[in-house]
C-alpha cells in the first residue's frame, strides 16, 4: 500500500512539472485554452430602462457611506499620501470596473454571480479608491464579458461586448442625471472598463458640450491606438501634469516585456475609425510624471499600494516602483516587483495599473481638477 502511495505522489509531482514546464513555455495557448468559453452565446434583452435607479445595482454610490468599497483608504505610511490641492473643486467620478468574471460557462458574467461580484468589489477598492479624494465616485454593476472574450476573434466575444457596454452607457445615463449639473466629471476605467470608457468617449461624449466637463479621463489598462482610436475619443493626451481635459492612458509591463497574450488579439481588431489596430504605437502616458511619453526614477513614486494576498487590504510603499514609457507605448516598470500571485504572462502588471501608482494616480487627479476650476 505504501509503495502505490509512493507511485501516486511520483505521478502527480510528474505531472504538476509538466504542466509549469507547459506553461512556461506556451503560456498565451494555454491561457487561450483555459478561459475562452465554449458555451454558445445567449442574447439577452437590455436591461429595464430605470434599472440603475436602484442602489443594488451599483458597486460604489455617493448614498453607500461606509460601506462604499471605493471611499476605503490603505493605511498612511509617513509621506505617502499627498495634501488635497487647495481650492480643488467637488467632483463626480465615473468608474468602470475591469473584468472580474472568469468563469467558461457564458460568454457574459450574470449580476448575480457572487465570485466575479465580490472580486468586482475588490477592484474597486483598489482600483477606484485613489480616485475618490473629494469625489463621489459611481461604480455601476454591469452584464460584463468573460475574461476569455479577450483572447480570441470568435464573434461572440464582440458580442459579448456589446452587451455589456449596453449595461454601462445605461448606467452613464443615470450617473449624469444624479451628478451634480455644475461639478466637473473624472471618468476612469480599467480593463474591459477602459475599452467601455472609450466608447463611451467616442459615442456620447466626443464633439459634445459634456466634453468640456471632463477634467479628466483615465483609460487604464487598455491599448489607445494612435492612428485608430486617439482621434475618435475628443480629448487629447495629457502632456502635462497641470492639464485639465485630457486622457491619461498606460498599461504596466516589467521587463522583458512580452505584451503578445493581449496584443495579438488587439491588432487585428478595428479600431474606433473601423480599420484594424495593426501594429503601430499606443497612447502611453506616465502616472509618476503626468505627462505623455514620460520617464521617472522610483523616488518619484508618491506610494505603490502593495495588496495582502487575499486582495483584501494593502499598504503603501513609496518609491519602490520606476516608470518610462517605451518605444511602442508600453509602460515599463523595470524588473518585476513583488506584487503578488497575479502577473499575467509576458511580465504584464495588468492587475496592478493602478495599484503601482496609487497615491500618484490620486496626486494627478487632484491638480487636475483643480486645473479644470482654474480654467473657468
Amino acid at each position: 500500500m505504501a509503495r502505490k502511495f509512493l507511485y501516486l505522489v511520483a505521478v502527480l509531482t510528474v505531472l504538476v512539472i509538466a504542466a509549469l514546464f507547459a506553461l512556461r513555455l506556451f503560456p498565451n495557448e494555454l491561457s487561450r485554452i483555459g478561459f475562452v468559453p465554449r458555451a454558445e452565446f445567449k442574447a439577452q434583452p437590455a436591461l429595464a430602462a430605470n434599472s440603475y435607479a436602484d442602489r443594488a445595482m451599483w458597486l460604489s454610490h455617493p448614498g453607500m457611506g461606509a460601506k462604499d468599497p471605493a471611499q476605503w483608504r490603505p493605511a498612511d505610511a509617513p509621506g505617502t499620501r499627498p495634501a488635497p490641492v487647495a481650492g480643488t473643486a467637488p467632483f463626480a467620478v465615473f468608474f468602470i470596473h475591469p473584468t472580474s468574471y472568469l468563469a467558461t460557462a457564458a460568454w457574459n458574467g450574470s449580476l448575480d454571480d457572487a465570485d466575479s461580484q465580490e472580486r468586482a468589489r475588490l477592484f474597486v477598492r483598489a482600483m477606484a479608491s485613489p480616485f475618490a479624494q473629494g469625489g463621489q465616485v459611481w461604480a455601476p454593476r454591469y452584464r460584463q464579458a468573460a475574461f476569455g472574450a479577450f483572447l480570441t476573434d470568435k464573434p461572440e466575444g464582440q458580442q459579448a461586448l456589446n452587451l455589456a457596454y449596453g449595461d454601462v452607457a445605461q448606467a452613464f445615463d443615470r450617473f449624469l442625471a444624479e451628478a451634480p449639473q455644475d461639478a466637473p466629471i473624472v471618468l476612469a476605467g480599467h480593463s474591459q472598463g477602459a475599452r467601455h470608457l472609450m466608447q463611451l468617449l467616442h459615442d456620447r461624449i466626443a464633439g459634445t458640450p459634456l466634453a468640456r466637463r471632463i477634467a479628466a479621463a483615465y483609460v487604464v489598462g487598455w491599448p489607445i491606438s494612435l492612428e485608430h482610436d486617439l482621434p475618435g475619443l475628443g480629448l487629447p493626451p495629457c502632456t502635462a501634469a497641470q492639464q485639465a481635459g485630457c486622457i491619461m492612458s498606460w498599461s504596466s509591463f516589467a521587463e522583458p516585456a512580452d505584451p503578445s497574450l493581449v496584443f495579438d488579439t488587439w491588432r487585428k481588431e478595428p479600431g474606433l475609425d473601423g480599420q484594424p489596430h495593426g501594429t503601430g504605437p499606443i497612447l502611453c502616458t506616465n502616472p509618476l510624471t503626468g505627462t505623455r511619453n514620460g520617464a521617472a526614477q522610483a523616488s518619484a513614486n508618491l506610494g505603490t499600494l502593495k495588496p495582502n494576498e487575499a486582495l483584501t487590504d494593502g499598504k503603501l510603499v513609496p518609491g519602490g516602483v520606476p516608470a518610462r514609457c517605451g518605444k511602442t507605448g508600453l509602460l515599463l516598470i523595470g524588473d518585476p516587483p513583488d506584487m503578488g500571485a497575479y502577473v499575467l504572462p509576458g511580465n504584464n502588471y495588468h492587475v496592478y495599473d493602478v495599484p503601482l501608482f496609487w497615491a500618484n494616480v490620486q496626486a494627478d487627479v487632484a491638480r487636475r481638477v483643480a486645473a479644470w476650476q482654474a480654467a473657468r
